[in-house]
């Protein structure tokens, strides 16, 4: 059974995915994906932490992740957008989660919801986030 951030993450990428294509309300999704998930499964809080950090941060969020693309961020798949940015929120703003987690619960995301090769590229960009803005730790892990 998956962890209960862990299908919070599932659910902030699908609530995000939402927000992004259909400009939807913040609250209007956090709770449709409650509903519509197995809520007891889902750590309520972290999921709304999550979408509060990466809809109220988006400029910033995205300011980090662009200059790591190979393109435009606005043409990014939808879902690897989403996942990119809750990894991105995972790395700048929770310490308290190791890098390798917050990559390998993104790349396991878009294996899931992204195109056929898509967790590569969420592997790749997040890889040099965490060079980037956790440099200690990823020495530390070599």
């Amino acid at each position: 059974m998956k962890r209960s951030r862990s299908w919070a993450r599932r659910c902030a990428v699908q609530a995000l995915y939402q927000w992004q294509l259909a400009g939807d309300d913040q609250a209007d999704a956090d709770l449709s994906f409650l509903a519509a998930d197995d809520a007891d499964r889902v750590n309520r809080r972290y999921f709304r932490e999550l979408l509060q950090q990466v809809t109220g941060r988006t400029a910033e969020l995205d300011r980090l992740i662009a200059p790591l693309l190979d393109r435009g961020l606005d043409e990014v798949d939808s879902v690897e957008r989403a996942i990119l940015r809750v990894g991105g929120c995972e790395l700048a703003w929770h310490a308290e989660i190791p890098y390798r987690v917050v990559i390998n619960e993104a790349v396991e995301l878009a294996k899931v919801f992204g195109a056929e090769h898509g967790h590569k590229y969420v592997n790749g960009i997040l890889d040099k986030l965490a060079h980037q803005l956790r440099g200690t730790e990823t020495a530390a892990a070599r």
